[in-house]
């Protein structure tokens, strides 16, 4: 039995804290073979993932939110925002699904947000996640902006 209890929630948010990412994810899966990826992750604000797709294989991921705040935000194909969801603890907004070969991003809007993420496995880093090439790439000088501009766009 893996358990998640306030100790494991403060070592993933202690550790979110202090990472250059800003975010800290624990594996509840035993190794990325698994067929299905049990996540929990912890992020700040500030933290950027660049938008991505999963396709071939497709996988479907599930995001539930536990503390704090996140908005998920869908794409078409050129980058136009297509539809947005925010899930906040303690609200009637508390999880969304995303289909396979749907782009997409996570903006963590509050500090030591905490989601748990269920995903198709297996994970192979050479097919796992298809990055938007109308994004910047995560590390990129503009990856803030970038953030704004989407917030901006949804006035949020």
């Amino acid at each position: 039995m893996i358990k998640i209890d306030q100790q494991l929630v403060k070592d993933v948010i202690e550790y979110a804290k202090v990472n250059e990412r800003k975010r800290k994810n624990f594996n509840f899966h035993p190794t990325a073979k698994d067929p299905m990826h049990r996540m929990i992750h912890a992020s700040n604000p500030g933290t950027y993932v660049q938008p991505h797709k999963h396709e071939n294989p497709d996988k479907t991921e599930a995001f539930i939110i536990l503390q704090g705040k996140v908005l998920l935000v869908e794409f078409d194909d050129h980058g136009n925002i297509m539809d947005h969801f925010i899930m906040e603890a303690g609200t009637e907004n508390y999880g969304v699904e995303v289909p396979p070969r749907a782009w997409h991003m996570l903006i963590t809007l509050e500090e030591n947000t905490l989601f748990y993420e269920v995903k198709n496995g297996p994970w192979d880093p050479t097919d796992d996640k298809f990055f938007a090439d109308w994004a910047p790439k995560e590390g990129d000088a503009n990856c803030d902006e970038y953030i704004h501009s989407i917030l901006n766009r949804l006035s949020l």
